[in-house]
């Protein structure tokens, strides 16, 4: 053994780690971010349909910033989920199903991962 450590899987915060994360390497390490905010006395609040449009503008944003090989059609089908938000009656069966589609396409790119899950977690709570 040559001694070095390995810091593994780090999730902080409010994260839930939902999908097999890996992290492989010396000192290798996966950072989670919180992003839903939080009533105060530790529970996350249920978000309104312009703060779900607001995660996913911000998802929006991650997913055109990172690597993923399929960013801009992702990107482009979280616009779509933005735009059924704004819709005057909103299909929610539609909008589960786009959350879940984009929790399903990220799992191993740790931040779009995290954001994903909260916003399929807030869409739930529609």
């Amino acid at each position: 053994m040559d001694g070095r450590s390995n810091d593994g899987v780090i999730a902080t915060g409010n994260a839930k780690v939902t999908h097999t994360v890996v992290a492989s390497g010396s000192n290798a390490r996966v950072d989670f971010r919180t992003v839903a905010p939080t009533d105060g006395a530790g529970g996350s609040e249920r978000l309104t349909p312009a703060q779900i449009s607001e995660l996913l503008a911000r998802l929006i944003e991650e997913l055109n910033a990172s690597d993923h090989p399929e960013r801009a059609d992702l990107a482009e089908f979280a616009q779509n989920a933005r735009d059924e938000l704004a819709a005057p009656e909103p299909r929610l069966g539609a909008l589960r199903r786009m959350a879940r589609s984009l929790v399903d396409a990220v799992p191993g790119f740790a931040a779009l991962a995290s954001l994903t899950v909260t916003i399929e977690e807030a869409v739930r709570g529609l």
